[in-house]
């Protein structure tokens, strides 16, 4: 698909743009209309990966050929005006770590799944390719993150954790927005009924996120309804999914799920990214 014929109606909440960014991405106007705020939810096109990694992987920790990921990478640090090692991304866990960052981090990469920070022009990202990502910016006290979460991080408390870093960095729940990202949607997302049974004994009402899959001993899980209640558990009260789901797009969305389904050896990652920036670079 030719990714200029590609747009969303404005009842849907999300444009998909490649004019002024040297990348295409999917932005969310909600994030889009606040300050000092730049934010972008990259695809897989635009990179220089091959075979099943083909466009824009970022991630590290697959298989790729290094050098196409540290430029895949340089490429997205630059479509926000700022040199890669101003592009952080923490090595992934699924877990409820929230790191807060000041400065790069040079050749380190901690382990958590959450990276928060109140300092201009720092990138906070997160990797995923079905896992939710999810990008949250309290633009009045300027600061903001990029969550990772799948649902094991969903379901340790990775949102709750996120948040309340931000509070410690002088965020209010209650002024924070934010959105999810492309993931894995309910239509695609088929788990076994033990997988319900461990979500309703460790997380009270969330029964409502499954339904009957294709088998009596299947379900089909909703992960971003799911993560949008653990926000709004956490005091955010505008929140949204992006209502894209990379399984069912494989033209836009790399996808574990679908790579294993394909018999295919590995997948890319795709990065979701925010930063702090003065409010004439918040464009994309």
């Amino acid at each position: 698909m030719d990714i200029s014929a590609l747009s969303l109606s404005k009842d849907e909440g999300v444009g998909l743009t490649s004019d002024s960014c040297m990348l295409p991405v999917l932005t969310d106007p909600r994030l889009s209309a606040l300050p000092g705020i730049c934010h972008a939810f990259f695809t897989r096109q635009g990179g220089v990966s091959q075979g099943v990694y083909a466009g824009l992987n970022v991630g590290r920790g697959s298989r790729d050929d290094p050098a196409a990921v540290e430029e895949n990478r340089r490429r997205a640090a630059a479509s926000f005006g700022v040199v890669p090692d101003r592009l952080l991304t923490a090595y992934q866990i699924h877990s409820a770590v929230a790191l807060t960052v000041a400065e790069p981090w040079g050749g380190a990469r901690p382990e958590g799944d959450a990276v928060v920070t109140a300092a201009p022009r720092l990138v906070c990202g997160a990797l995923a390719a079905d896992c939710a990502p999810v990008l949250l910016a309290d633009a009045e006290a300027g600061v903001v993150a990029a969550v990772h979460a799948g649902w094991k991080g969903a379901l340790g408390g990775v949102i709750g954790a996120a948040v309340e870093t931000m509070r410690a960095s002088g965020a209010e729940p209650a002024r924070i927005v934010a959105t999810v990202g492309p993931c894995i949607g309910p239509d695609n997302y088929e788990v076994g009924a033990d997988f319900q049974a461990r979500f309703v004994a460790e997380a009270s009402g969330s029964e409502r996120f499954f339904r009957p899959g294709a088998a009596p001993d299947k379900r089909m899980f909703d992960l971003p309804g799911f993560v949008l209640d653990r926000l709004a558990r956490a005091g955010v009260k505008d929140a949204a999914w992006i209502g894209r789901d990379t399984y069912a797009e494989p033209e836009l969305f790399f996808s574990n799920r679908r790579a294993l389904h394909r018999g295919e050896p590995d997948y890319g990652r795709l990065l979701s990214a925010i930063m702090l920036a003065p409010a004439e670079e918040t464009s994309f």
